[in-house]
């Protein structure tokens, strides 16, 4: 956790607003998440100038396949394609890619490209960026709790010892910290199943901008205004 005087180590983005930025232009909703992608380099790379060294986007929920097969597809394609296109940069510019998520449901040909850019960047510290894809964080919970009843099971886990750190020990995060500030774009104001045990203690901002319209600057922005927030974790100052 973050000391209320200081920015946020980490900050989570729920991705919103690809498809009605595109619709407004008169553009298919693909176009948007086209330009979304974009979005997330210029981010990535303005992560150090604002003091932020994890930072976790959400790219694609287990509810996500409810969309057109068209939409979908689309979706998997520009995965594929990012992967591919930005391994080169990202390696050179110090950032390490993990993903979360249940990979299982994936194509094989996208999985293996996700298990290189882990493999690639794995060497990386200068910034560590989350790609949540296929990812719930129900599902995340669930696929604990299922391992951890394995472990029990087996005689590596004895459940009278379990407590929260156990858990945390099971989710796709275990590696990262918790998310000090979670932004929204869009202007929608849920969290949409997304790190739901990780952002118990998180500060939230649920910002208008529509992400392909979410530049360096309006990032900065939030960024101060998260270094104002008193964080009190449940106790009060004195």
């Amino acid at each position: 956790m973050s000391d209320s005087q200081t920015g946020p180590k980490h900050v989570a983005i729920i991705m919103d607003g690809n498809g009605r930025w595109a619709q407004m232009k008169g553009k298919p909703r693909l176009f948007g998440h086209h330009a979304g992608a974009k979005r997330v380099k210029e981010i990535v790379r303005a992560c150090p100038d604002v003091g932020v060294k994890y930072l976790t986007i959400f790219a694609f929920s287990t509810e996500n396949w409810k969309r057109t097969q068209t939409e979908v597809s689309g979706l998997m394609s520009l995965f594929r394609r990012y992967i591919t296109g930005e391994m080169k940069d990202l390696v050179a510019e110090g950032v390490r890619v993990r993903f979360i998520g249940d990979r299982p449901r994936l194509d094989a040909k996208l999985i293996k490209l996700m298990d290189g850019l882990e493999e690639a960047t794995s060497k990386n510290d200068k910034v560590h960026l989350t790609i949540a894809l296929n990812y719930g964080g129900r599902d995340e919970v669930a696929r604990a709790v299922k391992e951890m009843a394995r472990d029990a099971a087996a005689g590596k886990l004895d459940a009278e010892t379990v407590d929260e750190t156990t858990l945390a020990g099971y989710l796709d995060t275990r590696v990262l910290p918790d998310p000090d500030l979670v932004i929204r774009t869009s202007g929608e104001a849920r969290i949409s199943n997304f790190l739901l045990w990780q952002s118990a203690y998180s500060e939230y901002e649920f910002i208008d901008t529509l992400w392909p319209d979410f530049t360096k600057d309006v990032f900065a922005d939030c960024i101060a205004r998260y270094g104002v927030r008193d964080r009190r974790f449940g106790g009060v100052k004195i």
